[in-house]
């Protein structure tokens, strides 16, 4: 009687799980090896079942004859019939497990780098020094009467009305500097700087850091969603050993402010951010259009992908935009090999998180619009053609960003208590066009590529205390013209090509820039520089995801202001007024561990 009861549960389960785990996964499985497998299953299912039949008619005649050779003959046949049953739903278990996991992919990067920076810093007279004596000069000439005969009485009438000083500068605005400095006669305002420079004057000094460490850590997962359909993002954490402060001090450099283009490509802290997120729409309707949308993959782009021994990493030319933004692209496959997009993106919204309900409608700025067209011309395993054309709309005189700013922009007066401080874009400057083309090429073992590229500055008549489109504060903004070429070559060693050996050059003009604030070298973005930058770099991959580096980078900085566009570029030869340091040159050495997962 038990082995009929057992007999009968066995059936019972067995009839009712068959529908349940043909009911488990209504949807197309991710692959043909899992579909095969989960027939087999179906089929074995079925055979059981008429075994179990079988059973049963057996068991009923032997249990008539009440013989204990009968029960024993039985026993076996039970037990691997048990054995398969158990067998059966761990496979069918794992099929589903895996199913399920194959829906999101995860993957990564954590990338530990040791840096020795030598640098120097050109002689130079400091502009924002210059600048606070020029509007304690405007304030003595109103205490005096007249021109002030030297920077002693200068400082001796701020002094002796320090209190009436404040007044002056919390009401001061740059409009009022602008239109004081104008209404002073050419030969007065020669007086002046002939009298004021002097004390401003900063002789050369190295600036060297013997050693700095810095890790980073990428997260990537990916996702189908349905048959065209798929989302992927990319979260990143990048800091600098010791510091997780979030915010640096302003130093001259670009890279010295947490902007929403830059987030992960300046070392902050050990916030995990959301470089990339994005959703991705293939063939709609059965055409060879495409949508995608989210923040873009808009950083690593051609031909960057070569000096970190990976695959290319971003969709528009690195040697223009290597930027984060969020924006829209619109694309068409013309073949496997040809690709066409139109790129729309956002760089600055002023009707949120501006204060811009307490402004007037005349004081508001105008959103930064970005719009680009971006064709793979040719696009295979072994060669790369790539245009690039991209205009920035209303262009202001920087993003929204956190820093800490050491000195005021306006009055010059050094800041006595360093706060983190919410910069806020003050006005509207122009467009900046943009335009290059890369190719890449593979020749047996030899990889080697080009990029030329042009950018075209159109700004209006405005400047701010940073000053205009490259024009320095009281100057009026013309058009400028820049270009930057990029060359390098990478040669394979060895049968599997483990060892790479690696060299670059780039050479900007001085009116040169681009997007490229988020491309993470410690110094300072090389693609950016005005002037030379040679780089030589060996990797070596210990194993298909364990990849070590050495690397040596020279910058030849020509022209200051390497990476913006407010400010006049000046020959760092010639001894300039330099609102605030920056490089003459600077050599790097750099190990690099990087472990792929």
């Amino acid at each position: 009687m038990r082995k009929i009861l057992f007999i009968i549960g066995i059936t019972l389960i067995l009839i009712v799980s068959a529908p349940v785990i043909r009911a488990q996964n209504p949807q197309p499985s991710p692959s043909p090896n899992a579909q095969t497998e989960q027939d087999a299953i179906r089929s074995e299912i079925e055979k059981l079942k008429q075994t179990v039949k079988a059973l049963e008619e057996r068991l009923a005649a032997q249990e008539s004859k009440k013989t204990e050779p009968t029960q024993t003959a039985q026993t076996e046949p039970q037990k691997q019939t048990e054995e398969k049953i158990k067998d059966l739903d761990r496979r069918v278990t794992k099929t589903e497990r895996d199913t399920a996991l194959q829906k999101i992919r995860f993957g990564g990067d954590y990338r530990f780098e040791a840096h020795s920076i030598r640098a120097t810093v050109p002689a130079h007279f400091d502009g924002m020094k210059l600048q606070n004596l020029l509007v304690k000069t405007m304030f003595a000439m109103n205490v005096l009467g007249r021109p002030p005969a030297s920077v002693n009485e200068i400082n001796q009438t701020v002094a002796g009305n320090y209190s009436g000083y404040q007044l002056f500068t919390s009401n001061l605005t740059f409009g009022q500097l602008k239109q004081a400095m104008a209404a002073f006669p050419p030969a007065l305002q020669q007086q002046l700087f002939g009298m004021l420079m002097p004390s401003t004057f900063v002789p050369e000094y190295k600036n060297n850091n013997q050693i700095l460490y810095t890790n980073r850590f990428r997260l990537r997962l990916d996702a189908p969603v349905s048959e065209n359909m798929s989302f992927s993002a990319r979260l990143s954490m990048y800091k600098v050993f010791g510091d997780s402060t979030g915010v640096q001090v302003f130093n001259g450099q670009p890279t010295s402010m947490n902007v929403d283009g830059t987030t992960v490509g300046v070392p902050n802290s050990d916030q995990i951010r959301v470089e990339r997120a994005y959703f991705s729409w293939d063939k709609i309707g059965g055409s060879k259009f495409f949508l995608s949308i989210g923040r873009r993959p808009s950083t690593s782009g051609p031909p960057l992908q070569y000096r970190e021994d990976e695959l290319r990493g971003g969709t528009p030319s690195g040697a223009l935009i290597d930027y984060q933004f969020d924006g829209i692209t619109f694309g068409y496959k013309l073949s496997d090999k040809t690709v066409l997009r139109i790129c729309y993106g956002l760089g600055y919204e002023s009707g949120f998180g501006n204060g811009d309900l307490a402004q007037m409608p005349a004081d508001r700025l105008k959103d930064v619009h970005f719009l680009g067209g971006n064709v793979d011309i040719w696009n295979s395993d072994t060669m790369l053609v790539q245009a690039t054309v991209a205009r920035a709309f209303d262009v202001t005189d920087g993003f929204n960003g956190l820093v800490v700013l050491p000195n005021n922009p306006l009055t010059g007066e050094t800041v006595q208590a360093p706060v983190i401080m919410r910069f806020t874009p003050s006005t509207n400057l122009g467009a900046i066009n943009l335009a290059g083309l890369t190719i890449t090429k593979r020749f047996k073992k030899l990889d080697f590529f080009g990029s030329l590229n042009y950018v075209g500055l159109r700004p209006n008549d405005l400047t701010t205390p940073f000053g205009g489109m490259m024009s320095d504060p009281f100057e009026t903004p013309q058009n400028r013209d820049g270009a930057m070429i990029y060359l390098g070559a990478r040669y394979s060693f060895g049968t599997e090509d483990r060892t790479k050996l690696g060299f670059e050059f780039n050479h900007g003009t001085k009116y040169w820039f681009n997007f490229a604030q988020a491309e993470d070298d410690i110094i300072a973005p090389k693609t950016n520089t005005r002037g030379e930058v040679y780089e030589v770099y060996l990797t070596h991959r210990i194993n298909n995801r364990f990849i070590v580096k050495g690397d040596y980078i020279y910058y030849n900085y020509r022209y200051s202001g390497s990476g913006w566009h407010v400010g006049a570029p000046k020959l760092l030869t010639s001894t300039p007024i330099l609102g605030f340091p920056t490089y003459k040159d600077a050599q790097m050495f750099t190990l690099t561990t990087i472990v792929r997962f």
